[in-house]
């Protein structure tokens, strides 16, 4: 990692999609095709290859799958950090395959500012959303560039919503006293256990709507193509009926994407991922061993049992 230490080891893995998916290219024709097409397909892996060096621009692939905290931030932060450094602005592209439902206001703030970081550097940033990008999710895909969303992908929920469970009643029937002790008019406006008030109720309205007035904003200013009071109403729209009102701007999978890229960019995936412990590392290797061991172990020994029993007087009810 760059520059937070994290609390469990981990490393930044990097990967060229374009060895990856013309090696299994590779594998398929060896078993499928004649000796011909096996030339024919050599020949256009090494003319893709020229056109690639001969364009030189690099697509780099991050993923983002959000839960309510965001946690995943803490990774994009590092890869982002990782492109800024080495890529070339202007010349190299980001694609961002997001996946998020959304949640806290504060964790998608950060990493939408996190991709704000690129568009600002000078990068082309492509989000694509296969499944959902909606409240907090859709936060960070407005920032794109370019936005690809699957045909029934769900987009939008541009919206703020606050539940607060109160058991001050509940309290009161077993004659249970909670006293709330603050110092500034509004540092609590509504609790969990205590009465709350209609001035406190209402200023907590008053916050929501002004957290939603701060997010109608932010998606106003890198996609200001939309009719933001028509979009922001906390409603989610699929695909087709999300590119009518300019959510996004094309339908197509990641999948179909990142393999139109291929021909003509060197396309490299980037994703952190948890360094295995010691105590991790001999875990597994013993249970690749087990896992090798025992069937051939258990078969010896049903064998062996199987010859024993051949060679017994058994006592056993014949009818049964």
């Amino acid at each position: 990692m760059l520059f937070h230490a994290p609390k469990l080891p981990a490393e930044i893995s990097i990967r060229h999609l374009n060895a990856r998916v013309n090696e299994q290219r590779k594998k398929v024709a060896q078993m499928t095709a004649s000796k011909l097409e096996l030339l024919q397909l050599s020949q256009q892996l090494s003319k893709e290859a020229r056109a690639r060096k001969k364009n030189n621009e690099k697509v780099y692939v991050l993923d983002f799958k959000g839960d309510t905290a965001a946690s995943a931030v803490e990774s994009l932060r590092e890869e982002i950090t990782l492109i800024l450094a080495t890529a070339e602005a202007g010349r190299d592209r980001v694609v961002v395959r997001l996946e998020s439902p959304g949640g806290m206001v504060h964790g998608y703030g950060l990493a939408a500012a996190q991709l704000v970081r690129l568009r600002e550097a000078g990068f082309h940033l492509t989000i694509c959303v296969d499944k959902v990008a909606a409240s907090g999710g859709y936060m960070m895909a407005c920032i794109a560039n370019h936005i690809i969303s699957a045909p029934f992908a769900v987009v939008g929920s541009i919206g703020v919503v606050a539940q607060v469970p109160n058991f001050n009643r509940l309290l009161k029937e077993h004659n249970i006293d909670f006293e709330l002790y603050t110092a500034g008019e509004y540092k609590r406006t509504v609790t969990i256990f205590g009465e709350n008030t209609q001035e406190g109720k209402a200023k907590f309205e008053q916050e929501l709507q002004q957290t939603h007035a701060l997010f109608k904003h932010f998606v106003e200013k890198y996609r200001n193509q939309l009719n933001i009071e028509q979009v922001a109403t906390g409603e989610h729209w699929y695909g087709q009926d999300a590119l009518d009102l300019k959510l996004v701007d094309e339908l197509k999978t990641s999948d179909e994407y990142l393999l139109s890229l291929l021909a003509a960019h060197d396309v490299y995936t980037i994703e952190t991922r948890k360094k295995p412990t010691l105590g991790e590392k001999l875990g597994l290797q013993a249970a690749q061993v087990a896992d090798q061991l025992v069937p051939a172990v258990v078969n010896k020994f049903l064998h062996t049992l199987s010859q024993a029993n051949s060679s017994l007087v058994q006592l056993r009810d014949p009818k049964l």
